[in-house]
């Protein structure tokens, strides 16, 4: 026993059959020791169902989509070549397993593909490539300017692994047990899993991002219209998609992944026209580096947003 208050998290829905889904979906995550916001919209008819969707949470590679947008928009406005040659070279790139982040050797990429390889397979290099060329202040304040309060960037992706290592040396599993305890406590050792400090957002800006992003509201058209595309192309299907796997939806979504955090951002579009937005950012108090069963209750409860939500 933690001694740790019970909490109860705030939900918020449209109608109470929709509470009554979103209830159930708090209960299975608590079931398997998980903490966290959901929120799920429709975008044609306004509906929505979540619960402590306005809790600020880190956001790890979900920073991705707000970076990739700022980009985007550069590009599609003249100020940025999506031709433009970046070089990346591991000995000083950021620490990954996938895309440029897993090169042994320097390679050179056009911007534009850059933007691919960090929202396809969540290249940690190429994010912070492109942070080199749009510092994360640049970002945040192109964020205020869109009216997009509830996200903040403050730090390149490779700064969560420095102030990891910083706390816990090359030990990631002390790494875990250190942010599973801050976590409880609220005083955090690791500087970037501090909400004063942290690239921070809350279910309810997430699922207002997209939505504005699949309806043409922010940034230039060409930007929106690519990153739409670029999303549908992640291959991570274990968190939102896992239970919506059909020839009659799509799911264009980010992951995000560090420590004892586990998240998606994505939207569901069907044949029948149906938009869902959603965004699901949780926290385990497991010291376990996988847990599928997390990944595949966000697909459930995705799975229940959606059915409840179709027209």
């Amino acid at each position: 026993m933690s001694g740790r208050p019970e909490h109860r998290p705030a939900r918020t829905a449209t109608d109470g059959a929709l509470l009554d889904v979103a209830e159930a979906i708090a209960a299975d995550w608590a079931a398997l020791g998980v903490r966290g916001s959901f929120l799920a919209r429709h975008l044609g008819t306004g509906e929505q169902l979540g619960f402590d969707a306005d809790a600020p949470v880190p956001l790890a590679s979900v920073v991705k989509v707000p970076l990739a947008l700022v980009v985007l928009d550069r590009i599609a406005t003249g100020r940025l070549d999506a031709a433009r040659p970046v070089t990346v070279d591991p000995a000083t790139s950021s620490v990954g397993s996938t895309g440029l982040a897993a090169f042994r050797h320097p390679a050179t990429v056009a911007l534009g593909d850059l933007v691919l390889s960090m929202l396809s397979v969540s290249d940690n290099a190429a994010g912070d490539a492109l942070f080199d060329v749009v510092p994360p202040e640049e970002v945040h304040a192109r964020l205020r300017t869109w009216g997009c309060s509830g996200i903040r960037v403050r730090h390149r992706l490779n700064r969560m692994y420095e102030c990891a290592a910083g706390a816990a040396g090359n030990d990631f599993s002390l790494a875990l047990e250190l942010a599973i305890r801050d976590d409880r406590s609220g005083r955090h050792t690791i500087e970037t899993l501090d909400p004063a400090h942290a690239n921070l957002g809350t279910a309810t800006a997430l699922v207002d991002l997209l939505q504005r992003v699949w309806r043409d509201e922010i940034a230039h058209r060409g930007a929106t219209a690519e990153l739409r595309r670029l999303m549908g192309l992640q291959v991570f299907t274990q968190r939102l998609s896992s239970e919506l796997r059909a020839d009659t939806l799509r799911v264009s979504g980010k992951t995000g992944t560090f420590l004892h955090l586990r998240h998606e951002i994505g939207v569901v579009e069907a044949e029948s026209g149906d938009r869902i937005a959603m965004a699901a950012l949780t926290r385990c108090d497991r010291r376990a580096g996988r847990a599928p069963d997390i990944d595949l209750a966000i697909g459930a409860g995705a799975r229940d947003a959606f059915e409840a939500l179709r027209g």
